[in-house]
């Protein structure tokens, strides 16, 4: 996830992240013209280390996108979650993905109730899509949710270089919690998630 306080350090996130994994671009706060030059740059990147890039907001940014987050569109369709009753409708929806916030606290929702373990798990038991868990995630928080079925996690404060990051554990790859490796797949011509 993307957004206006990460600053420089957003490209040090993205040189970071392994091979597959999504980044959700945000900065709802630019200008259009600066959110379209600043999109064309993490495209760039993303790219070169073989990630996939997903816009949120309505407006088209321009090339480069796999998909859009929180609408429906052709390509990958990711949606939030707060609630059981929010994810069921993101699924009739269509989402190929969900992120589930807010897990633990964070900066982006201060004072929001948090979902904790036991809560997530009632929340995305029996979800027929991906789960990605977010809000105050790290790589300690992940290692918390093991067994949940969450497939990985999504972080903002994570990848910023005033925040110890994934990497500075001595763990060369910040993984998800789950078995399955963080990567998004693109819905096919046929409907299913590949």
């Amino acid at each position: 996830m993307t957004d206006e306080r990460m600053g420089d350090s957003l490209w040090g996130a993205l040189e970071r992240l392994p091979r597959g994994s999504g980044v959700v671009f945000r900065h709802y706060g630019l200008s259009p013209a600066e959110r379209r030059a600043l999109f064309a740059r993490v495209v760039k990147v993303a790219r070169r280390r073989g990630l996939v890039v997903i816009r949120a907001g309505a407006e088209r940014l321009g090339r480069g996108e796999a998909g859009v987050h929180a609408q429906r569109a052709p390509g990958l369709c990711t949606f939030p979650a707060h609630s059981r009753r929010e994810a069921i409708r993101a699924i009739r929806a269509g989402a190929d993905a969900l992120f589930v916030s807010p897990v633990f606290a964070t900066r982006s929702h201060p004072g929001a109730r948090a979902l904790g373990r036991a809560r997530l798990g009632l929340l995305i038991r029996g979800l027929r899509v991906p789960v990605i868990a977010l809000g105050g995630m790290d790589k300690r928080q992940a290692r918390s949710l093991r067994g949940l079925g969450v497939y990985g996690w999504a972080a903002i404060d994570a990848w910023t270089s005033t925040h110890r990051h994934p990497r500075e554990s001595g763990d060369p790859s910040p993984t998800p919690p789950a078995n399955a490796p963080v990567h998004f797949a693109a819905r096919s011509g046929d409907g299913q998630v590949r």
